[in-house]
């Protein structure tokens, strides 16, 4: 997966997030991650409050939101319509959560930009990441976003590995991404579009677009005969 393949414009359509104006100042989704918490700001502002519920300060949640009342949100945060935010979710803040979403049981989610029709349903974690539209990470999946050694993440692209300057940094996930349950991303993972990570993967790395990640050095292009 090389350097092109990794933009904002590759791995996303825009139109599905409130972001999508902030995100368009950007080439690469990681150069985000350090302004989430001043997007999501910028996000509610803007909304309506014929449409969005205030409850406290810097949280805005739509009404047609289900929001189940053992679920934990702390602000900034912005939840978007249609969201389902099951018992147990901890919303840590700097978190865009965007329309017709799933926040599931006991999942975790800290400074994160979830696009439109994301799943993460099932204990997941995923922090300093980006999901890209019906994205789905399967049951017990997670991002890893700290390096073991403490130091600074790099992007391991074909054409040569790419100085993110971030030592928080979890996974760019592309749109229609499928994340099989039990999975570890680790830090500085980046997937394209359309690809498949088997369950039980350790994802280190780049997976190309429209690929299925089998194992560690074993990831083949999709058929869709």
């Amino acid at each position: 997966m090389n350097r092109e393949q990794m933009t904002i414009a590759d791995l996303y359509d825009t139109t599905k997030t409130m972001a999508a104006p902030y995100l368009a100042q950007y080439v690469y989704p990681w150069e985000v991650l350090p302004y989430i918490g001043e997007i999501v700001l910028a996000v509610g502002g803007t909304l309506s409050e014929d449409e969005y519920d205030h409850p406290q300060q810097d949280i805005w949640i739509h009404k047609t939101v289900q929001l189940a009342p053992t679920a934990t949100i702390k602000g900034p945060a912005v939840i978007g319509a249609g969201t389902e935010i099951r018992p147990g979710a901890f919303i840590r803040g700097n978190v865009l959560v965007g329309a017709d979403a799933v926040v599931g049981n006991s999942t975790e989610l800290k400074n994160v930009i979830l696009f439109d029709n994301v799943q993460v349903p099932h204990y997941n974690y995923v922090g300093d990441s980006i999901l890209g539209y019906k994205s789905h990470m399967g049951a017990a999946s997670l991002t890893s976003n700290v390096k073991s050694d403490k130091k600074l993440v790099k992007v391991h692209a074909s054409d040569g590995d790419i100085e993110t300057g971030l030592k928080k940094f979890g996974a760019m996930i592309g749109d229609y991404v499928e994340v099989g349950c039990g999975s570890v991303l680790n830090p500085g993972t980046v997937v394209g579009r359309h690809s498949n990570i088997y369950p039980l993967s350790s994802v280190r790395g780049c997976v190309a677009p429209n690929s299925i990640f089998k194992r560690d050095g074993v990831i083949v292009e999709k058929d869709d005969r």
